[in-house]
């Protein structure tokens, strides 16, 4: 008796699937686990069954669950990041800088897959490896606003970490609390709204060399 072709395994595509398109298969069915039920909840045969393959297939990639968490940590945490550069390098004008970068992180919460829970709601953060992923995103992107508004104000380097820290704070507070009241406001315009707002503090420091706000 032959066996069966389960979809999504080997014999049903008629080839293994090259590495790198496996390993993005069994984070795609992760996050979708971790993102539905949370990570304690969440089971390796779930997992399993979400990507079509055997639970020794999905152990040949990563060794357990916890492993399988921190690779879709480093995947997104590097997608916000890029998220946040690209937008302060879109313009050299301070005050739509504010807006793009703000803009960023409402264009983060609404991605497909909902990745942006594991990253601002993760319900394993007493695990250190966790805390530290979390901790150390949250900080680059602060620390790549910061860099701009020292550059451009003349501010010390503590004074715009503290600014840099509250700018990415209101933006995903607030990316976050648009999504979950499912609003009427359109995206865009809900990130003007907050941009208006940082901009009202944030532009109200003078720009080195005395060429306005």
């Amino acid at each position: 008796m032959s066996l069966q072709a389960v979809p999504g395994t080997d014999n049903a595509r008629g080839q293994r699937l090259p590495r790198s398109a496996r390993r993005a298969q069994l984070l795609e069915a992760a996050q979708a686990a971790f993102v539905e039920s949370g990570y304690h909840a969440a089971a390796m045969d779930d997992i399993a069954d979400r990507a079509g393959v055997s639970k020794p297939v999905l152990y040949q990639h990563f060794p357990g669950k916890l492993e399988l968490y921190l690779a879709l940590l480093d995947k997104h945490s590097e997608a916000l990041e890029q998220l946040v550069r690209e937008a302060l390098a879109s313009t050299q004008d301070n005050k739509e800088r504010v807006y793009a970068t703000i803009a960023a992180y409402f264009d983060f919460v609404s991605r497909d897959g909902a990745a942006f829970r594991l990253i601002f709601e993760s319900d394993l953060t007493n695990e250190s490896a966790v805390r530290n992923r979390l901790d150390a995103v949250g900080l680059v992107c602060a620390e790549a606003v910061a860099e701009v508004i020292a550059e451009d104000t003349g501010l010390t380097d503590e004074d715009a970490s503290l600014l840099g820290m509250a700018l990415t704070g209101l933006a995903q507070v607030s990316a976050r609390h648009w999504l979950a009241q499912d609003s009427d406001v359109p995206k865009d315009e809900a990130a003007l709204l907050m941009g208006a707002l940082a901009w009202r503090g944030l532009g109200s420091f003078p720009k080195v060399g005395g060429e306005g706000s």
